[in-house]
Parts: C-alpha cells; structure tokens; sequence
C-alpha cells in the first residue's frame, strides 16, 4: 500500500464512526418505531431522565448535539407535552427544561427497552470481549479528555 494513502476501512476515526453510527441507527429504530421519536428527540428525552433539569446549552454539551438539533428536539417534545420551559430568573435568555409527568412517564418506559438493547448487543460477545470493548472506550474516552 502506498505510505500516502489512507485506507478508510482500517483507519480507526472512520471505523469508530461507522460503528457508533450503525449502532444508533439499529437503537433509533426502536424509539422511533414505539415512540415516534427522532434520534435528537430521543438524546433530549434521555438527558433530561436522567439529569432532571437542564438548559439547552446544557443537553447540547450532554448529547453532542448542535443546538439547532437541541431547539428541534425540545419543541417537538413540547409539542407532546413530555417537556416544559421555565424561564431563569436573572437571564431571560435562558429557559431551563423539564420533563413533564408524561414525558417522565414516557422516559421510564424506555429505560428497560434501552438497557435491553445494551445488553442483547453486548450478549452478542464473549465475556473477555465485552471487559476489552468497555476497557478500551473508557481508555480512549480518558485519553481525549486529557488532551481537551
């Protein structure tokens, strides 16, 4: 192979890419076939379970998402009533967000079905594998962070 030719296929970055991708695609069809929910939707849904209130600014930084995902998401969620805004009392600019009881009650719904697709895919593997693959993006993720 020539030393300036890059072979996506081997190439680390495009291979973590391409996995992540295919996993969240495999995930979304779940949510979106139960619930309706876009993949924005959902990382939003998900962040505000699991952190109770957040602003908008917070749930991108949570989710990787850009904003304009985030500004999407949150008004299709409250559009169904699973979020409400409440406005900060010292900048009018912020809104911190909150699930609503149906938006909970939607979120700890989805919370067995999610941890059951994380668990039939890592059922996919052997013991040794799944302590190497949580091993390794926990060493990666550790190595980013350090650099940042």
């Amino acid at each position: 192979m020539e030393p300036d030719i890059l072979e996506l296929e081997s190439f680390l970055p495009y291979r973590l890419y391409r996995l992540a991708d295919t996993v969240s695609r495999e995930f979304s069809r779940i949510y979106k076939d139960r619930y309706g929910l876009t993949r924005p939707e959902w990382r939003t849904l998900s962040g505000l379970g699991q952190h109770g209130m957040m602003t908008a600014t917070e749930l991108g930084e949570q989710s990787a998402m850009h904003k304009t995902k985030v500004s999407r998401a949150v008004a299709e969620l409250e559009r169904r009533r699973w979020l409400v805004r409440t406005p900060d009392e010292n900048d009018r600019r912020v809104e911190h967000l909150a699930l609503t009881k149906a938006g909970l009650a939607a979120y700890r719904e989805m919370v067995p079905v999610a941890m059951a697709f994380e668990r039939e895919l890592l059922g996919r593997l052997s013991a040794e594998e799944r302590v190497a693959i949580m091993t390794g993006v926990a060493a990666l993720e550790r190595a980013l962070e350090e650099k940042s």
